[in-house]
Formats: C-alpha cells, structure tokens, sequence
C-alpha cells in the first residue's frame, strides 16, 4: 500500500470521525463531559483535550513550528465549544498538510524532543506519520466507550465507511 494515499485518508478518516463524537459529545453536559470515568485521560473532555493537544504537538514537530506544552494531561480548553471550533481547525490543519506531504517526505528522519522523557529522538517519518494516526484511532476508541457507557452510540466508526454519512461510496475513499 502507498503510505502517502494511506496517510491522506487516514487524515479524511480523522476528520469524519472527530465530527461524528463531537456531535455525540454534544449531546452531554460539561459535568458529564468531565465526570472521571477512568480513562487514560480520566474523562472525555479530558481525552479530547489531550487528543487536539497531541496532533497538535505532533503537527508542530511535522511543520517545524513547534507546539510548547506543558503536559500530554494539559488542558487546552476548559470548555466544549471552544475545544470543538479548535479541533474543526486542527483537523483542517491536517488534511491541507498531508495533502502537501509528498513521498520523498516519507523517506526522512523526523528529529524532536519526547515529552514523556525529554531527550532527543530521531525516528523515520513514515513510522511518525503512521504513529500520529494510529494515536487518534486509539484515543478516539477510548471516547466511543466512554459514549457507549453513558447510551450514546456513535454510530459505524469502520474506516472502510469514511464517507458513507455524506452520501459516497465507500470504494471512493
């Protein structure tokens, strides 16, 4: 498989699936939003939080314009609707990105400073690209649960459905 048509629709499936649990989301109060329920990040705002925080983080490594934070725990926005207009921008930030990422991309080395233990690391940009999708995949499956578990059901979250809500066929993608 091309890496490259992979990362673009993996940047489409982002999108869809970020606007799919932001409308589910919506349907919750704050206190629900960001009542502790366990996860990783302890609640959904909180997992939101930390998922705009991470492609943030991880785009500004991409682009070379660093994003500073303090934490992967850090909040971002304290309330939804901000946190929702700034995902619809990140999310755009991203599809424009790999739109522009171009094969020869692909084959470089990506050098930044974890922030679990700072240092500096060097890793293939292909390993970066695939790992930046694969986290949302993971931190968005944890916000699914978290729905299922309070009876909001997020609908078809498959990637080979990316697109059918909005009337295409799932082969286009």
């Amino acid at each position: 498989m091309d890496l490259l048509v992979h990362a673009r629709r993996m940047a489409r499936y982002n999108r869809w699936m970020n606007e799919k649990l932001y409308a589910c989301c919506a349907q919750l109060t704050d206190e629900q939003r960001k009542q502790d329920a366990g996860a990783f990040f302890k609640s959904i705002h909180g997992t939101l939080n930390h998922l705009l925080l991470a492609d943030r983080v991880w785009m500004g490594r991409f682009t070379g314009v660093p994003f500073a934070v303090r934490s992967l725990a850090q909040e971002l926005y304290g309330d939804f609707d901000p946190l929702r207009r700034e995902r619809v921008k990140t999310d755009g930030d991203i599809v424009d990105w790999v739109g522009r990422l171009r094969e020869a991309d692909l084959d470089t080395e990506l050098a930044y400073t974890s922030i679990v233990s700072p240092a500096p690391r060097r890793i293939g940009m292909d390993i970066a690209v695939t790992h930046f999708f694969n986290h949302q995949t993971h931190h968005r499956g944890q916000v699914t649960t978290l729905l299922m578990q309070r009876g909001i059901d997020p609908g078809v979250t498959d990637l080979m459905w990316l697109g059918s809500d909005h009337g295409q066929d799932a082969k286009q993608v």
